[in-house]
């Protein structure tokens, strides 16, 4: 757990760990479940599947947009959940001629199927925790993520500038341990 003497380095170089062992293992599992649903949909079906469930029938594009990803990516990635029937093409409504995407009723059907095998997963990995304890997490996690996704937006990246030492020569790197040095250090993991 957390150490009184802990620098704010070791703390930064301690948590950088712990998601790069998140990250492994979450992979290691695909979070995927526990039953018959167990392992049986990679991480880009089922964020595409929970956003289209979420938010409606819409076009490549805005998916792209609200994912956070390019418009090429979500049309490699809904490809083979157009071929098995997961996801179908319409017509917009107002517009005939745009394509949207859909959640099919066999989506909507094995997004439950997987929805109910990861909160069974959930509940077994975090048993011995308090329903204060998950919460907390939880909403964490959530802020975590919200902060990760605007940093990679560009909304929370300082400025080299300001990671640069005072007496560093103009246009040198900085070797602080901003955001940036903290995510790179994940990636590798």
């Amino acid at each position: 757990m957390s150490n009184p003497s802990e620098t704010s380095t070791e703390l930064l170089e301690r948590l950088q760990h712990q998601v790069a062992l998140f990250a492994r293992r979450a992979e290691q599992t695909r979070l995927g479940g526990v039953g018959r649903a167990r392992n049986s949909m990679d991480r880009a079906a089922y964020l595409l599947l929970n956003r289209l469930d979420r938010e409606g029938p819409m076009g490549v594009k805005a998916l792209a947009e609200a994912m956070g990803i390019d418009s090429s990516t979500v049309t490699r990635q809904v490809a083979p959940l157009v071929d098995t029937g997961l996801v179908k093409r319409t017509s917009h409504p107002e517009d005939g001629r745009a394509v949207v995407l859909a959640l099919s009723p066999r989506g909507r059907a094995r997004l439950d199927e997987v929805r109910d095998s990861r909160r069974r997963l959930m509940a077994q990995v975090t048993d011995e925790w308090s329903a204060e304890e998950r919460v907390v997490f939880t909403d964490l996690l959530v802020r975590f993520n919200a902060s990760l996704s605007e940093w990679h937006a560009g909304l929370g990246q300082r400025e080299e500038e300001e990671e640069r030492p005072e007496d560093s020569e103009p246009g040198a790197v900085g070797t602080g341990s901003g955001a940036g040095a903290v995510e790179g250090d994940t990636q590798g993991a």
